[in-house]
């Protein structure tokens, strides 16, 4: 790969690649277990630090990451895409409009039948699965829309025998502005919009309701009626066309990165903002475990594991 894109220098240490090459910023894409260890060499070396989802195996190792960052003055962004998708973009826009007044409830849905594990086998043996590959993504991006949480409640379950994590969970959060928010992830649901990688969104306000359902549609329902637009994914030839609407949305996940590399504009995923998703990630856990409602921040030693 580096002689196919004249890439001059190619290292097997990453602590001789920092003192040796001036680099405007580290992006940490390897496996998440040694995420800690390659964003703190990069802290120490004051380099600027991207690092891929989810952060760290555990809350210890995301907060360690957060303060090593800090005492070296250096940021720590992540590269959480998913909220950076057209459709949900468009739909953000629209709920911030206020077209449908206050919203009161919603419902965040993904589910499909795709064979992920065809095309990323090693997920088949991770103990935990769905919440750690999609919770993070979907949390995420329920609090992109609604704001924080203050109260989740967390069911799982192993549909596919032959894997040893949940594919299905189901999370209730209170949100601190009052909303009931149901969020949804199987791996699992033949449906009849059996679309991956796409995300539906159901939002009931005072005035009104909005809703992104398949092929990228928003539709708005007021008492004046429903009115509908298509909100599709930008075409890039690079794509795997499976995948083209989380693919596409790394490219505007990585323009508000180097924004704010560049000091142009701050970042949205930070290692700050990601440490409140990873939060909720490991309080559906613990209630799922548990069988309780779990108030957000609540008994989070920080050894929790993914």
């Amino acid at each position: 790969m580096a002689a196919e894109f004249d890439v001059p220098s190619v290292y097997d240490d990453a602590d001789k690649l920092l003192r040796e090459e001036d680099l405007d910023f580290a992006d940490v894409i390897a496996d998440v277990s040694v995420h800690r260890k390659l964003v703190e060499q990069a802290a120490k070396a004051s380099v600027s630090v991207i690092c891929q989802k989810p952060l760290a195996e555990n809350l210890a190792d995301a907060r360690a990451m957060q303060a090593a960052c800090q005492q070296a003055g250096v940021p720590l962004y992540v590269h959480e895409n998913w909220r950076w998708q057209t459709p949900l973009r468009a739909l953000k826009n629209v709920l911030a409009s206020g077209v449908i007044g206050r919203p009161f409830r919603a419902r965040v849905t993904y589910a499909n039948s795709f064979p992920v594990f065809d095309n990323q086998p090693a997920l088949r043996s991770c103990e935990k699965f769905i919440l750690m590959d999609m919770g993070t993504h979907i949390l995420d991006t329920t609090r992109m829309l609604f704001g924080e949480a203050e109260k989740l409640f967390c069911q799982t379950a192993r549909i596919h025998k032959e894997i040893m994590g949940e594919d299905v969970a189901t999370v209730f959060l209170q949100m601190k502005s009052g909303m009931a928010v149901t969020c949804e992830l199987s791996y699992a649901s033949r449906v009849e919009h059996d679309r991956f990688p796409e995300t539906y969104v159901m939002i009931e306000g005072e005035a009104g309701a909005l809703s992104l359902g398949p092929d990228y549609w928003i539709r708005r329902t007021t008492k004046d009626g429903t009115t509908a637009t298509r909100h599709p994914p930008p075409r890039y030839s690079w794509v795997d066309p499976r995948y083209e609407l989380s693919q596409s949305s790394g490219v505007a996940c990585n323009a508000n990165l180097f924004s704010a590399l560049s000091g142009s504009n701050p970042a949205e995923t930070t290692g700050g903002d990601n440490l409140r998703t990873l939060e909720l990630v490991f309080g559906c856990y613990a209630s799922a475990e548990d069988g309780r409602v779990f108030r957000v921040g609540e008994c989070l030693t920080g050894n929790q594991a993914i």
